[in-house]
């Protein structure tokens, strides 16, 4: 399913029938959040956003896994496998899993660091613990109170911000923003606004406000695999939150996009999406190209295995605009002392 486009401008009309509806469900979601988490014994390190759809998360927390592994820690990745069908917990093996059994941001997320899949987030945190891990990463998860985190960023898309601001079903935010922001220890903004959408100028200055660091970054394609790409014409196919974020890349990057193709998020391609992909090759010289997310969601799939062996990835990975400063601060969670057995949340 696509976001309604009046999720991401400004100001629309189409949002105001929703915001009784948005009033009761933002409340609900925002009282939610400060229930009190679990404990398991070590250091939880959270990596979430305010909204639904893409943000920059899983980059992010591979940057911060590899930080930690940079350090001496133990860092395993905790996931809910959105999209899988596997309630676990269970470690993820990439050379044997699907997309469809774990999810695809896990497929990736295994390929540097350990990485649990359980619908129950404690039962996956103790499952890491269990294992050897001395630090859990979480990807996503920001909104569920059941596992108690130590440390909590949240990733703001630089372009798309939060939309209109309204909570959903009216707007794209999963609780209202300052109590959102009431449980987060730092912000992140991805990429920079390009005047046409929101914005995340919205989310800087309530941050601000509050005191928490606000990091800059960027999500930076792989040099060589861009080199190898640039002058070619591509048919580019994404089915992520947010496509366009992908194809901005690809033009950065030199490389032409004959054809745009835009899915749903997390969409799980068919034989008929591969036969409709694979035949607009046959117009010209057009290498397919896809994200490493989409490459993942094929990986193994019989029904699709030739789009996938067809496809080249653009591999993307965070550049920090202060890197030290955001190493220091995730590495301050490895210096506090082991956090106590119960405590109350943040408010």
């Amino acid at each position: 399913m696509r976001d309604p486009a009046f999720w991401w401008r400004k100001r629309s009309l189409l949002a105001l029938p929703l915001r009784p509806v948005a009033a009761v469900y933002g409340f609900v979601a925002g009282r939610r959040m400060r229930r009190r988490g679990e404990r398991v014994g070590i250091p939880v390190i959270c990596v979430g956003n305010l909204t639904v759809g893409g943000a920059g998360k899983t980059p992010t927390a591979l940057a911060i896994g590899r930080i930690l592994i940079a350090a001496g820690a133990r860092p395993y990745f905790l996931s809910r496998g959105y999209g899988g069908s596997f309630a676990g917990p269970i470690r993820v093996d990439p050379l044997k899993h699907r997309a469809r059994d774990v999810g695809d941001e896990p497929l990736l997320l295994a390929q540097v660091c350990p990485t649990i899949v359980a619908a129950d987030r404690v039962a996956g945190a103790r499952a890491a613990r269990d294992a050897g891990a001395t630090v859990i990463v979480m990807d996503d998860g920001f909104q569920n109170p059941s596992l108690r985190k130590d440390l909590a960023l949240v990733v703001v898309d630089g372009r798309r911000g939060v939309g209109n601001g309204h909570v959903l079903p009216a707007g794209p935010m999963r609780a209202p923003l300052a109590r959102q922001l009431a449980q987060a220890d730092a912000v992140l903004v991805v990429g920079k606004g390009d005047g046409k959408a929101a914005g995340a100028a919205r989310v800087i200055e309530q941050a601000r406000g509050r005191g928490l660091p606000i990091f800059q970054g960027q999500l930076a394609p792989n040099p060589a695999a861009a080199w190898a790409l640039a002058g070619q014409r591509v048919v580019a196919f994404a089915g992520i939150g947010d496509p366009e974020k992908f194809f901005q890349t690809i033009t950065a990057a030199g490389i032409t996009a004959r054809v745009r193709l835009s899915f749903p998020d997390h969409h799980r391609y068919t034989r008929a999406d591969a036969s409709k992909i694979l035949a607009l090759t046959s117009h010209g010289d057009l290498q397919l190209l896809t994200t490493e997310k989409d490459h993942a969601r094929m990986k193994n799939d019989p029904a699709v295995s030739e789009l996938a062996g067809r496809s080249k990835t653009l591999p993307v990975a965070l550049t920090l605009d202060d890197e030290d400063a955001f190493r220091q601060w995730v590495l301050s969670l490895l210096s506090r002392s082991k956090p106590a057995a119960a405590g109350t949340a943040r408010t």
